[in-house]
């Protein structure tokens, strides 16, 4: 079966065999013709189906499949539909989602317009886009975030048949990995005549990746190796750490948003680590909406201890700022480094209880020396990080923006989730890389920073 045969099914069932009465049952897609790709498909399996004939009425020019004995319709919608409001509906197929040209018809769909129905369902069927802004993307992400358990979502099914980044485009197995009805609906034929094709004209590379393989081939890939990440995983004993000199990274983000304080204690002699302490904070009074609406396990971190809570809907500064004291009571903090922005009152606190705080830049000749040597240093397994959850997590997320001459800095606008913790530790590693003792020299002065 086909994927507008399977769309079609999904749309006749919700129609004519769930009992709803007056269900509403809508087919969307960018433009008529688009939609109407399913429906003559469904109107095709109406018509071979005796059963289903004799109960059910084809308007073909209105683009609707009407079931009599319900009072139940199938209606075709185009992006053009999308002023429209006051829709009940029970059901909606969106084919090839990641054509639509913007966000509006999928809002008026989904957003509380199936709110009086007890079981609406929004069937979401598309190959990969290459707009990474778009609400299919958007979505795609969400989906695989809950597949690899970044996410939690009951009410959102995911399924993907797709090559991986890393995935050799032109080996057979890999078609077989992104079309699972290879040779039955789709003839192995015809994709070995495209790949030979875009073998050969460079140009067609990124049409089979995105068509055969479903690939999104022009978005900025995750940057982190999570499996690498997670082999550092070492313990991180909080108290064999007490005394030893550390250099924490501070990113305030907004008040109604993460905080994050990492500390980076650097390696004593050469076969030690770099271990990392992380702390996060939230809003108290924001975390079950947090958790609801991005559907990420603050409150499961929060009682686990690796996410804390401020009173209040903002980040309590006071709170933070005596955490921080009390730690500097256990380690030997010899720097913090902070983003400039939105910091000063919290830096002028943090200097009176007797830290030395460091403005730390936000662009590429401040953020690429340390962001590099994060990853040769997770490479080579010399980061210990204990596993913390929310900082993983937020590796997981992170996107990075790379200039012309090649420096490279994390990147928020493209990191669709919370990056602040990875931030944080860039800016601590930076420090301690740069504080070294003489018998550890810094990477720095072994080649030298990247300046524009």
């Amino acid at each position: 079966m086909g994927k507008s045969e399977l769309a079609a099914a999904v749309a006749l069932l919700l129609c004519c065999g769930d009992g709803e009465e007056r269900a509403e049952v809508y087919g969307c897609a960018a433009d008529r013709q688009q939609a109407s790709i399913v429906f003559e498909v469904a109107a095709d399996m109406v018509r071979m189906c005796p059963a289903l004939a004799k109960r059910i009425k084809l308007l073909t020019s209105q683009k609707r499949i009407i079931y009599k004995p319900t009072n139940s319709f199938y209606q075709v919608l185009s992006a053009e539909a999308y002023s429209k409001h006051g829709f009940n509906i029970h059901g909606v197929i969106f084919d090839e989602l990641h054509t639509q040209p913007n966000r509006k018809l999928f809002y008026v769909m989904t957003k509380g317009s199936g709110d009086a129905r007890t079981q609406p369902l929004y069937f979401l069927i598309t190959t990969a886009g290459n707009d990474t802004h778009s609400i299919c993307y958007e979505t795609h992400q969400k989906a695989k975030d809950i597949l690899e358990g970044r996410k939690i979502d009951p009410t959102f099914y995911p399924v993907i048949y797709g090559a991986e980044e890393s995935d050799d485009w032109t080996d057979p197995k890999i078609w077989e990995k992104a079309n699972p009805s290879l040779g039955i609906t789709v003839g192995i034929d015809k994709v070995k005549a495209a790949c030979e094709s875009a073998k050969q004209n460079p140009a067609e590379e990124n049409s089979f990746r995105q068509l055969r393989l479903n690939q999104w081939v022009k978005q900025a890939v995750r940057w982190m190796p999570m499996d690498k990440w997670n082999a550092c995983s070492f313990n991180v004993n909080e108290e064999e750490l007490r005394g030893r000199v550390c250099y924490g990274g501070l990113d305030l983000s907004s008040t109604t948003d993460i905080t994050a304080f990492v500390l980076i204690f650097p390696p004593l002699y050469e076969e030690d680590k770099y271990h990392i302490l992380p702390y996060f904070w939230l809003p108290e009074d924001n975390l079950t909406l947090r958790v609801n609406r991005d559907h990420v396990p603050y409150d499961v971190w929060q009682r686990q201890g690796y996410l804390q809570t401020t009173e209040g809907n903002v980040v309590h500064y006071g709170y933070i700022e005596k955490f921080i004291e009390e730690l500097g009571k256990k380690y030997n903090i010899r720097e913090i480094a902070f983003d400039r922005w939105g910091a000063v009152q919290m830096v002028q606190n943090l200097e009176g209880m007797g830290f030395t705080v460091v403005p730390f830049g936000q662009g590429f000749k401040d953020m690429s020396p340390p962001t590099r040597e994060l990853m040769k240093l997770t490479l080579e397994q010399k980061i210990a990080h204990g596993g913390h959850p929310v900082l993983s997590w937020m590796m997981d997320n992170i996107f990075i923006r790379t200039d012309p001459a090649g420096n490279i800095k994390p990147d928020k606008e493209k990191s669709t989730e919370k990056i602040d913790g990875v931030v944080a530790t860039i800016m601590a590693l930076d420090r301690a890389i740069r504080n070294l003792g003489e018998s550890y020299n810094s990477v720095y002065e072994e080649r030298g920073l990247l300046i524009l």
